[in-house]
């Protein structure tokens, strides 16, 4: 027993058991990816709302902000996507009708919240996975572990004479898949609560903007009017 290692006890444990086994690790490793690759997307995420941010208060002119996203349209992202969204709608809807500015207004605020969405279910790809191994992986090493103990205790009925030395090394193997479940769960739960903060901050900071941008555009098209 001194001498079994990690493979020895996957090696050892019943068809099932390595099954479930694979199964976390294959969670595991697929958390694992989500979790650089989504860290990596908001925090350029970030970096771009701080970034236009700075260029949309540095800037007098929203028409050279919007000929830029215009010409970038299909690499835009983020805060400027949504300031292309609703510039384009406010302009186009002004247009039709300069006596109503109000209408503008709702469909720029309208169109700038659709574009908020659309960069939200971006940013927001994949962490639910996260959630869900959090959630299922500890009861899933544990049916596993049920499972090995029983199939444990059912291989003793057959001999005379139960020892621990006998019975240890199957209840290792199956404690292993609880192991690897917590494995799994607790770096997933931990990643999840962070990237969802990090999800929840980039949203808010959507929400402002399109706030201060819609009050821009209203004291714009008041200027106009009169």
């Amino acid at each position: 027993m001194e001498n079994l290692n990690i493979i020895d006890l996957f090696l050892q444990a019943g068809l099932l058991v390595q099954c479930v086994m694979i199964l976390l690790l294959s969670f595991s490793v697929m958390s694992w990816a989500i979790i650089f690759q989504r860290s990596k997307i908001l925090g350029k995420a970030k970096k771009q709302v701080d970034q236009f941010e700075n260029s949309f208060w540095a800037s007098d002119e929203l028409n050279v902000l919007f000929d830029k996203a215009k010409f970038n349209k299909e690499d835009i992202s983020g805060t400027e996507h949504i300031f292309y969204s609703g510039f384009k709608e406010f302009s186009r809807l002004y247009q039709i009708n300069p006596n109503m500015p109000e209408a503008a207004l709702d469909g720029a605020s309208r169109s700038m919240r659709l574009a908020m969405n659309r960069e939200l279910d971006n940013l927001e790809l994949h962490i639910p996975f996260l959630g869900t191994v959090g959630s299922i992986s500890p009861y899933i090493g544990l049916f596993g572990t049920v499972w090995g103990i029983m199939h444990a205790f059912i291989s003793l009925g057959a001999v005379k004479q139960a020892t621990l030395q006998m019975v240890a090394p199957g209840i290792a193997e199956a404690l292993i898949a609880t192991a690897i479940g917590l494995f799994a769960a607790i770096p997933a739960v931990l990643a999840y609560n962070r990237l969802s903060l990090s999800v929840s901050r980039i949203e808010q900071s959507y929400l402002n903007f399109i706030d201060e941008f819609s009050a821009i555009l209203q004291r714009q098209a008041v200027a106009v009017r009169k």
